[in-house]
C-alpha cells in the first residue's frame, strides 16, 4: 500500500475524525468493535492472508482516547501504543507536555541499560531483574508513542467536548485523579465505548456500584488499572491458597508505607492566620495553625491548568493551590481516597480474590489525627468478613503509613518488606506475598518444600500486559483480566474504609443493599452530591 504525504494524511485526519472519509469502512469496524465485546463478530472483514504478512488490518487496531495522561496515563499510553492512539484529554496540557517530554531521556536510559544490561540499575530505578527482551519492547512502545501518537492525536481539555466531537473513539483510558474516574468512564460506557480505568475504580461506593451496572447492561469491554492482577506470581498466590496449601483462612494482614515519602497527608489546609502569631501557642493546634499559614499565599492558577475542569463534576469550589495538584491530591478527601484506596488495589485484590471475600459485615478504622481534608499519617482498618459456604468467617487487618503486623516467627532474621506486603494465616501455614501479589511463599519453609508448586487453575495473561489483555477482550478475543464486576467489589471493599475512617467509629454493614446498620449518618459517605451541570 502507498502512503500519502504526511502532511496531507493529518489534514483528512483532521477533516474526517481519523476514518478516512470512508464512511462506510468506519461504520463496519465500529460495528465490528462493538459487536465482539456483546460476543458476535462481524463476518464481512478483510482477512490477514489477503493483506498480506506483516500488515495489520485496521479492523485489528483499536482507536483509543486517553484522559488524564500526565501521570500514571503515560505509562498506560506507551502500553497501548501498538493501537490508535487517536485523541489525548488533559486538564493541564503543561504538565501532561512535561511528561512527554521526558519521554526522550527515558528512551535514551533504557538505550544505555540494553547496550549494558549487568550494569546496576541506577538509583530510584527498579531493583527487579533486568529483562532484555521486555525492555526491547518497552523501548520500541515508548518510540511509538513520541513519534506516531503524540503528534498527531487530536487534544482535548474537556472529555466531554471529546466525546462529543470525535466519533472515532472506539475505547477510553481514564487515569484522572480519583473523584473523575466515574463520571468519565460512565459517559464514555453511554456511548458503548470499551474503558480502561485507573484504580481505585471510583471515588465513592455508589459510584463503584453504577460502574458494574452500566458494564453489565452496556456489555463493553472493561478493566480496572492494577495491574498486579494479570501477574504470574499473583495468580500463583490465588492458586496456592485454592490448592489449600494453607487450610483454613481467617486472618489476614495487609500493609503498605503509603503515603510516606509518595504524597502528603495529615496535613491542614493552607489558610492564613486569623490571629496573630504571638497569640498562638505552641501546642498541636497552634503548630497546625502555624503550618496552614506557612502554605497559605496567593497562587495564580498556571495558564496551562483549567482548575474548574479539574474540579469536576462533584469536588467542592476549592481555590487552586499548588499543594493539590499535580498529583498530591490523592491525599485530600476532596478529589482521592488516601493510601487505602491508591494501594488496596494492589494489595486486599487477592485475598479478595482467593478467598471469594464478599461484603465485609463490619468495618473499623482507627488512625492518627484526622482534620476531614487530609487523610490522616496513618491507620489501621479492621474487617470482619462472615463464612461463605464452607469458608469460615475471615478477619482482615489493613495498616498503612508505615505501620506494620508483628513479624511472623518462621522469618526468622528477615524483616517484612518495608514497601508493603500480605500475610495470610491458615490452618496449616501462612502464605506471604509482596505488593501486586508478587514473590509469594509459604512459611515455614518446610511447608513450601513440602508442598511445592500448586497445579495451575488460572489461565496466564500473554506477556503480562494488562493493558493488552484489556484490548484483547475489546476485540472479542479474550476475557477481561479484572473487569468491573470485580474491580468495583474490591473497590467497594477499599473504600469502606475510608467510610469507616469518615464515622469515626465501627460500622456495621448490609452490603446487599449498600447500607450502614448502625450508623445511618454514615450512608452519607457511600455517596456524593455532583455540581450543577455535571451528573453520573
Amino acid at each position: 500500500m502507498s502512503e500519502k504525504p504526511k502532511e496531507e494524511k493529518k489534514e483528512r485526519i483532521a477533516e474526517t475524525g481519523g476514518n478516512g472519509g470512508n464512511g462506510k469502512k468506519e461504520l463496519t469496524r465500529r460495528k465490528f468493535l462493538g459487536n465482539v465485546a456483546a460476543g458476535s463478530a462481524a463476518a464481512a472483514l478483510v482477512p490477514r492472508h489477503v493483506l498480506g504478512r506483516g500488515f495489520t488490518p485496521p479492523s485489528d487496531l483499536l482507536n483509543i482516547a486517553g484522559v488524564g495522561i500526565g501521570g500514571m496515563g503515560r505509562q498506560n499510553l506507551i502500553n497501548l501504543s501498538s493501537q490508535n492512539i487517536v485523541a489525548l484529554c488533559d486538564v493541564d496540557w503543561g504538565y501532561a507536555d512535561k511528561g512527554f517530554e521526558r519521554l526522550d531521556t527515558d528512551i535514551q536510559r533504557l538505550r544505555d541499560r540494553l547496550a549494558n544490561p549487568s550494569a546496576p540499575p541506577p538509583p530510584g530505578q527498579s531493583q527487579a531483574p533486568f529483562d532484555p527482551v521486555k525492555a526491547k519492547a518497552r523501548l520500541d512502545s515508548m518510540i511509538r508513542l513520541k513519534n506516531e501518537h503524540v503528534p498527531k492525536a487530536k487534544r482535548y481539555k474537556d472529555y466531554r467536548g471529546m466525546l462529543e466531537k470525535q466519533k472515532d473513539i472506539d475505547a477510553v483510558l481514564v487515569a484522572t485523579a480519583d473523584h473523575m474516574h466515574a463520571p468519565i468512564a460512565l459517559a464514555a460506557m453511554e456511548l458503548h465505548k470499551h474503558v480502561y480505568v485507573q484504580k481505585p475504580l471510583t471515588w465513592s461506593v455508589e459510584e463503584a456500584r453504577k460502574m458494574a451496572r452500566a458494564a453489565k447492561e452496556t456489555r463493553v469491554a472493561t478493566q480496572m488499572g492494577n495491574q498486579g492482577h494479570s501477574l504470574d506470581d499473583a495468580r500463583l498466590t490465588v492458586e496456592y491458597v485454592w490448592a489449600g496449601a494453607i487450610g483454613e483462612v481467617r486472618e489476614i494482614h495487609i500493609w503498605t508505607n503509603r503515603p510516606l515519602g509518595f504524597w502528603p497527608q495529615g496535613i491542614p489546609r493552607p489558610e492564613a492566620l486569623k490571629e496573630p502569631a504571638d497569640k498562638l501557642r505552641w501546642n498541636g493546634q497552634g503548630v497546625n495553625e502555624r503550618l496552614a499559614a506557612a502554605m497559605a499565599g496567593n497562587y495564580p492558577v498556571p495558564d496551562t491548568l483549567s482548575w474548574n475542569l479539574f474540579l469536576g463534576a462533584a469536588a467542592p469550589n476549592i481555590d487552586y493551590h499548588p499543594i493539590y495538584h499535580p498529583f498530591n491530591w490523592r491525599g485530600w478527601v476532596d478529589w482521592g481516597v488516601g493510601a487505602i484506596g491508591d494501594m488496596g488495589a494492589h494489595l486486599i485484590d487477592h485475598s479478595m480474590w482467593a478467598l471469594n471475600l464478599g461484603m465485609p459485615t463490619s468495618v473499623e478504622t482507627i488512625s492518627t489525627p484526622f482534620n476531614g481534608a487530609s487523610y490522616p499519617h496513618a491507620t489501621m482498618t479492621f474487617y470482619e468478613f462472615p463464612a461463605r459456604g464452607p469458608l469460615p468467617p475471615v478477619k482482615l487487618t489493613w495498616y498503612d503509613g508505615g505501620l506494620k503486623p508483628n513479624k511472623p516467627e518462621e522469618l526468622g532474621d528477615e524483616e517484612l518488606s518495608q514497601e508493603g506486603g500480605a500475610l495470610l494465616i491458615g490452618s496449616k501455614g501462612k502464605l506471604l506475598h509482596e505488593t501486586y501479589g508478587a514473590h509469594p511463599r509459604l512459611l515455614p519453609k518446610s511447608l513450601s518444600d513440602s508442598f511445592g508448586k500448586p497445579p495451575q487453575k488460572l489461565p496466564r495473561i500473554p506477556g503480562e500486559a494488562h493493558e493488552m489483555n484489556w484490548v484483547d477482550a475489546c476485540k472479542g478475543k479474550t476475557e477481561a483480566s479484572c473487569p468491573f464486576e470485580y474491580a468495583a467489589r474490591l473497590t467497594e471493599v477499599m473504600l469502606l474504609g475510608v467510610v469507616a475512617l469518615k464515622a469515626g467509629k465501627k460500622i456495621y454493614y448490609d452490603g446487599s443493599n449498600m447500607r450502614v446498620t448502625n450508623l445511618p449518618q454514615a450512608n452519607d459517605y457511600l455517596r456524593r452530591e455532583y455540581r450543577q451541570g455535571w451528573s453520573v
